[in-house]
């Protein structure tokens, strides 16, 4: 049975009873623990809500999953899905100097993927006032944003600086390109299709009201609500734990109406910040990455005056966790998203779905399933659905990776050393396969042979004793 502070959703796949009361019961010691007047937090599997949990301050009036949080950065977000739409639809290119489309800002040799990636190198915050606590009249003009004598901090593209001016700056570049205010280009291309009709630039009520609590004393601040004008796509914009399990269903799968999987997929990606194999966090283009218990989640955190937000992703557990909370410090929102995916995870593991046969398999296909060599290296070659292919070392290793078929009879590389490589099957003059080619590597079927298709020939003596 539900405690009065838990919303359960009517789906027959709701989560058991003992998992429920795990999720609310780790959301009740981070609201105490961390001294927040409210939290609302929600659990997200397959695309579906089925679990949402609040603790409130005042007793027997939890705030609902209607109830409206500002989200901070998690802004960032939507702001890079609507820039990804302008690359999808050949409106600019990721390499573009952002003076192409935008120019007279500090920020003119920067190209977008950086400015998306926070690799720009461009400072962290503006000059003047703390933007997030003062009125956007302050900053009337792009330039305004970033020192113009010294708006880099970091060479361009050489590390992960986040930077708050630069996300602003990519709402100016939708501003340009679509010749309207960044937010209603975002409500009318994304939050509509998704159902996402309670996120708003400016709090509607229901809402939240943001605090902060004193470090020593249990005794509260009110936080002003500022409207931060251009600084807006970096944090301003104000959701619901129902609008943004929708949002974590859109990053889990995509939506043909606003995104492709595909691109989701390339966003989360990291695009600085993963440089080692022990990496903890990264960022990839507008979404951060974050290691926690053994799994890899995507999302963001988010964190203006008077409130903390966070949302992760779990491609491998097909799961989604998010926090809001309504204090400036204190409880840890993004920790608490994470945990509840651990639980959930823990208490009921993903179950497969069942193995399938191809529908129909194309013959010649099937012929160039098997065994390949790489020089001496023994590699497998299977056949997917889609007319796929995975190729990777007998051994295992870093270099194993899948390949989608293009019209033209190749297949290009979709993930790890390969990702964007083409892979060919080359015929003899007889038809027959002679040998696989992988970006100028070649493969055949049997180790360094036939000898005109390897690159440098074969010993003509062959395989030998020594």
């Amino acid at each position: 049975m539900s405690t009065p502070e838990e919303h359960m959703t009517d789906l027959p796949e709701g989560l058991l009873p003992t998992t429920r009361r795990a999720l609310f019961h780790r959301t009740a010691v981070a609201q105490a623990e961390g001294r927040t007047p409210s939290l609302v937090a929600a659990v997200v599997r397959d695309g579906r809500p089925v679990w949402s949990g609040a603790r409130s301050m005042v007793d027997g009036h939890a705030p609902t999953p209607d109830v409206q949080y500002r989200i901070g950065s998690l802004t960032k977000t939507m702001v890079a899905v609507l820039v990804l739409r302008l690359r999808d639809e050949g409106v600019l290119d990721l390499a573009d100097p952002l003076a192409r489309h935008l120019p007279g800002t500090p920020a003119d040799d920067a190209t977008i993927a950086q400015l998306l990636a926070h690799s720009a190198g461009l400072a962290a915050e503006t000059p003047g006032p703390w933007w997030e606590r003062t009125d956007g009249a302050l900053r009337p003009a792009l330039g305004d944003l970033l020192e113009a004598q010294e708006p880099l901090k970091h060479p361009a593209g050489r590390r992960h600086h986040y930077s708050n001016p630069g996300y602003a700056l990519l709402g100016a570049l939708v501003e340009k390109l679509r010749g309207e205010p960044w937010y209603e280009a975002l409500r009318r291309e994304v939050l509509a299709p998704l159902g996402m009709d309670r996120t708003t630039l400016l709090p509607e009520q229901p809402h939240a009201g943001g605090f902060a609590v004193h470090p020593w004393a249990d005794v509260m601040l009110p936080e002003p609500l500022t409207d931060t004008g251009l600084m807006a796509p970096a944090g301003q914009l104000w959701s619901t734990a129902s609008d943004l399990a929708r949002w974590a269903a859109f990053l889990a799968a995509g939506d043909g109406l606003v995104l492709s999987a595909d691109t989701i997929a390339e966003m989360r990606r990291p695009a600085v910040g993963a440089d080692n194999p022990d990496w903890t966090s990264a960022y990839g283009l507008g979404l951060q990455l974050l290691r926690h218990e053994g799994r890899v989640l995507y999302g963001h955190t988010g964190s203006v005056p008077g409130f903390v937000a966070g949302l992760w992703v779990s491609a491998q557990d097909g799961l989604a966790a998010l926090a809001l909370t309504n204090a400036t410090s204190g409880a840890n929102a993004p920790l608490l998203a994470a945990q509840l995916i651990a639980i959930t995870a823990e208490h009921e593991p993903r179950i497969p779905a069942p193995w399938r046969p191809l529908p129909e398999v194309d013959q010649d296909l099937l012929a160039l399933t098997g065994p390949w060599y790489w020089g001496a290296a023994p590699h497998v070659l299977r056949l997917t659905a889609d007319r796929g292919l995975e190729l990777g070392p007998l051994a295992g290793g870093h270099r194993n990776s899948r390949f989608r078929a293009e019209p033209d009879g190749t297949w290009t590389g979709l993930d790890n050393y390969y990702a964007g490589e083409t892979l060919r099957a080359v015929r003899a003059a007889d038809g027959t396969v002679s040998h696989l080619d992988l970006g100028s590597f070649v493969l055949t079927r049997e180790p360094y042979g036939p000898a005109d298709a390897v690159p440098g020939g074969v010993d003509p003596e062959g395989w030998r004793a020594y």
